[in-house]
C-alpha cells in the first residue's frame, strides 16, 4: 500500500487523457461532461465502489442523457488502470443509436412537403336520367355502376387456355366512356374447375359484378344448360331478371324478364352479325350489345372479347363517348333493367364467343 501511495498522481493524469482519448474519438460536444460519483465507502482504488456517469447535455433540452457505467476501469496486464471492454461497447452503441436517429430525422418530410398518394377511387356517375333514380334497396346498390350511358366490358386474356387447352376462369374489366382512366367494375368468374374442362361453354357457373373498388354490387348466376341457356340475376341473393335463350337454327334469340315480367327480346339475325339490340313489346329499341372486332390475332387465338352497351343518352363530350356512335332509345332502362342486360353480355360471351380449346389449336365458335 506505501508503494502504491506514492504513485496517486498518476491515476488522475491517465483519467484525464483517457478522457480526452475518449472525447476525441467519439467526437462528444463542448457540452460532454465526465464526472465522477465516489461512494463513501472507498476510492478510486477500489473499483466496486467507484460509479462514473455519462452525461450530456441537449441543447435547450432540459433532460440530461445518463448513461451507467458497470465495471468503469480493470486492471491490465501489465497492471495499468483502463477502461474495460464492457463500458467502451456501451458507449459505442449509444453512440450509434444517436447516429440513426438523427439520420432518421433527416429524411422525414416536413409537414408542408408531405406527398400525396393518390387513392383510386370508383368513377362518378355519368348519366342522370329521371328513370335511374333508385326505387328499391337492391337498386340503390346498382346505381353507382350502371348509371352509365355506355359500358365497355373488356375479358382478359386466358394464356392457359392459348397454350394448354385449359380452360380458365372468365375473368372482365368493365369501363365507362366518359371515364376511361380507371375502371368502374370488374367480373369474375367462380366455378368448378372440372366442369370447365369437361363442360366448356355449357358449365354452370357464378360471375360477381363488383365496382371499382372491389366491392360486390350484383351477381349472375347460370346453372348447366344442355340446349336453352338460363342465366340469373341477383342483388344480395335476391333474384331481379332473367335472360331466357330461345332455340333456333341460326338465329340468336333471347328473352329478358325482370320478375315474372317480360321487359325486351332480343332477335339476332346470324352468326355474321355481332350486334344484339334490345326491343321492347313494340319493336322500340331500348339498348344495344356490341361486340366489337379486336384483330385478326386476337380473334383466332384468345377469347379476349370487347362489348359495348349502350343504353343510350350519351354525354359524348369527353372521354372514349365521343368515338361511340349515339343510340336513341324509347326510353332509358332502369338500374335493375340493366343488370339483366350486363348479364345477357356475359351469356352472350360465354355461348357464342368462347373458344373451345383443342391443345393449342384455336377454333372460333361463331354460332351453335
Amino acid at each position: 500500500m506505501v508503494g502504491m501511495h506514492r504513485y496517486r498522481w498518476v491515476l488522475p493524469l491517465l483519467l484525464n487523457n483517457s478522457m480526452r482519448w475518449l472525447e476525441k474519438w467519439l467526437g462528444f460536444p463542448k457540452a460532454m461532461k465526465i464526472t465522477r460519483v465516489t461512494s463513501k465507502f472507498g476510492s478510486l482504488l477500489n473499483q466496486s465502489a467507484d460509479k462514473y456517469q455519462l452525461q450530456y447535455d441537449m441543447g435547450n433540452h432540459h433532460n440530461m442523457l445518463q448513461i451507467p457505467l458497470s465495471r468503469r476501469f480493470g486492471n491490465s496486464v501489465g497492471k495499468e488502470y483502463s477502461m474495460s471492454r464492457e463500458w467502451l461497447t456501451q458507449l459505442w452503441l449509444e453512440e450509434k443509436r444517436k447516429r440513426i436517429a438523427v439520420r432518421s430525422r433527416r429524411k422525414q418530410v416536413p409537414a408542408e412537403q408531405e406527398i400525396q398518394f393518390k387513392i383510386m377511387e370508383q368513377p362518378p356517375i355519368s348519366q342522370y336520367d329521371e328513370g335511374l333514380y333508385p326505387s328499391s334497396p337492391e337498386e340503390v346498390r346498382l346505381a353507382p355502376l350502371l348509371a352509365r350511358a355506355n359500358l365497355l366490358i373488356t375479358r382478359d386474356i386466358e394464356w392457359a387456355n392459348i397454350m394448354f387447352a385449359f380452360e380458365q376462369e372468365s375473368r372482365y374489366v368493365i369501363m365507362d366512356a366518359s371515364y376511361p382512366q380507371s375502371p368502374v367494375g370488374f367480373i369474375r368468374e367462380q366455378s368448378n374447375i372440372i366442369f370447365r374442362q369437361v363442360l366448356r361453354s355449357r358449365r354452370p357457373f357464378i360471375a360477381y359484378i363488383l365496382d371499382g373498388m372491389g366491392n360486390e354490387i350484383f351477381r349472375v348466376r347460370r346453372p348447366f344448360w344442355l340446349i336453352n341457356s338460363t342465366i340469373y340475376a341477383e342483388v344480395d341473393g335476391k333474384e331481379i331478371g332473367v335472360v331466357n335463350r330461345r332455340w333456333h337454327l341460326w338465329r340468336r334469340i333471347y328473352d329478358l324478364y325482370l320478375g315474372n315480367k317480360q321487359f325486351a327480346v332480343v332477335e339476332n339475325p346470324g352468326f355474321w352479325d355481332w350486334t344484339f339490340t334490345l326491343k321492347d313489346e313494340n319493336d322500340n329499341v331500348l339498348a344495344q350489345i356490341n361486340r366489337d372486332w379486336r384483330g385478326l390475332g386476337l380473334e383466332l387465338f384468345t377469347d379476349a372479347g370487347q362489348y359495348v352497351i349502350r343504353f343510350g343518352n350519351a354525354d359524348s363530350s369527353s372521354g372514349l363517348a365521343s368515338v361511340i356512335p349515339e343510340l336513341k332509345v324509347a326510353r332509358p332502362l332502369s338500374l335493375s333493367e340493366r343488370a339483366v342486360a350486363v348479364a345477357l353480355a356475359v351469356s352472350l360471351d360465354s355461348d357464342y364467343f368462347s373458344r373451345r380449346g383443342g391443345w393449342g389449336l384455336p377454333v372460333i365458335i361463331a354460332g351453335e
